[in-house]
């Protein structure tokens, strides 16, 4: 019987142990996503969903701020040093979210907790190309990647929802701890490969705006960031306005919370599961731009939800929206740049992207608690299809199917 594909990247022993680190740090934190919503409808009530979207404004504002910077001051550190400490660091900031009573306390914990995240999420994907050489396993340890973070929107609301039959939210915060805390021990036994190049301490300023003029002078990347903006309008609004929806207006409880966001991530999962097989027989782009299509779409379909069984169905198309989108990012960021260049384009694409989410998710909580949910819900699908008719401008279809390496079709 052959081994199916997605399972291929994983007969590689540092992957192997590098994508459980991430599969159990991206559970935790799936845990913790629940609970900020949760104990923000403690603190706020009905204007819960403005904490959460200014709280992950935040978070995206480290990520854009901070990510860039990190990886050009530490090109020359260890990476193996740098991914076990900022695990570490994140245990820490986690925990002190849970005995906060005060909503500006959950603003600066949450900055402090992804401007750690930020150093380690474009640092952790730099290494798996490193790692896995050959172009085909690495596609399908993107979909396997893919599938880890969508565990946070899948299994996590799952696992909150039994767990919160016997611990307060307050538990799923020292869950996520737990997970660095297992994260870093699993990088701690690995063997990491080290870029050959650091950077002199004189160039490590320029190098911080590098990698984001590389990644614009790029058409197909440019084409990227305009569909980071349309994947941004839809997660921000399955992401913020869950709670309100489930708790505010249908009058349910927790659980329901949690089944609500685990809908998202059970539609992302099931097309990253087939998406290695279509992508040998259809073009990045034209899934990708089908996939933004389905986001503006699935938005329009939030202005209408009646129930918690509409909400979870076009929650679940949007999920699929998103795979289509996200999943095959990291390729185009691959056959775009050398294995010297490819951090700092992994590093970009990081802080282009969460840029976007920076914008969305004040849009999605302060003008869905002041305008509605429907309303709010109309304006992100026309952001979203924007976004897309954009993408379809910015990156042309090139004259050949055949992309190589460093081809910036």
């Amino acid at each position: 019987m052959a081994t199916p594909d997605l399972l291929v990247p994983l007969r590689h022993p540092v992957y192997r142990r590098l994508f459980t680190a991430q599969v159990i740090a991206l559970v935790g934190t799936g845990l913790a996503t629940v609970a900020l919503s949760l104990l923000a409808f403690d603190l706020a009530g009905d204007n819960a969903g403005v904490v959460v979207g200014i709280a992950l404004a935040l978070k995206m504002v480290a990520y854009v701020t901070v990510s860039p910077v990190v990886t050009a001051w530490t090109r020359g550190v260890s990476r193996k040093r740098l991914l076990i400490c900022l695990d570490l660091t994140r245990a820490l900031a986690v925990v002190s979210i849970a005995f906060v009573t005060e909503i500006w306390q959950i603003y600066v914990l949450i900055f402090f907790l992804n401007a750690c995240s930020a150093g380690f999420t474009p640092t952790f994907q730099a290494v798996i190309p490193d790692v896995l050489e050959d172009e085909d396993t690495y596609t399908e340890a993107l979909s396997l990647s893919r599938l880890a973070y969508e565990l946070e929107g899948l299994a996590s609301p799952a696992i909150a929802a039994a767990l919160l039959g016997l611990v307060s939210y307050s538990g799923l915060f020292a869950g996520n701890a737990v997970a660095f805390l297992i994260s870093a021990s699993l990088v701690f036994s690995t063997t990491i490969p080290q870029p050959r190049i650091a950077p002199k301490m004189e160039q490590a300023l320029r190098k911080v705006s590098h990698g984001i003029r590389l990644y614009l002078s790029i058409p197909r990347l440019r084409g990227l960031f305009a569909l980071n903006l349309a994947a941004a309008a839809a997660s921000a609004m399955v992401i913020v306005n869950t709670v309100i929806y489930v708790k505010g207006d249908f009058g349910l409880g927790d659980a329901e919370v949690a089944w609500g966001l685990g809908a998202a991530g059970a539609g992302s999962m099931v097309v990253a599961m087939i998406l290695p097989k279509i992508l040998r027989r259809a073009s990045d782009r034209s899934l990708m731009l089908g996939g933004g299509a389905m986001l503006a779409v699935g938005l329009i379909e939030a202005s209408l939800l009646e129930s918690l069984p509409a909400l979870m169905l076009c929650w679940f198309f949007l999920g699929c929206g998103l795979a289509l989108v996200q999943t095959p990012a990291g390729r185009l960021i691959q056959r775009s740049a050398n294995s010297d260049e490819r951090p700092a384009l992994f590093a970009a694409q990081f802080s282009l992207s969460h840029f976007c989410w920076l914008l969305t998710y004040p849009i999605a909580g302060v003008l869905g608690s002041a305008l509605g949910l429907s309303a709010v819900a109309i304006i992100l699908a026309a952001l979203a299809g924007l976004a897309t008719v954009l993408a379809w401008l910015l990156w042309r279809p090139p004259s050949s199917r055949v992309e190589g390496i460093g081809s910036h079709a």
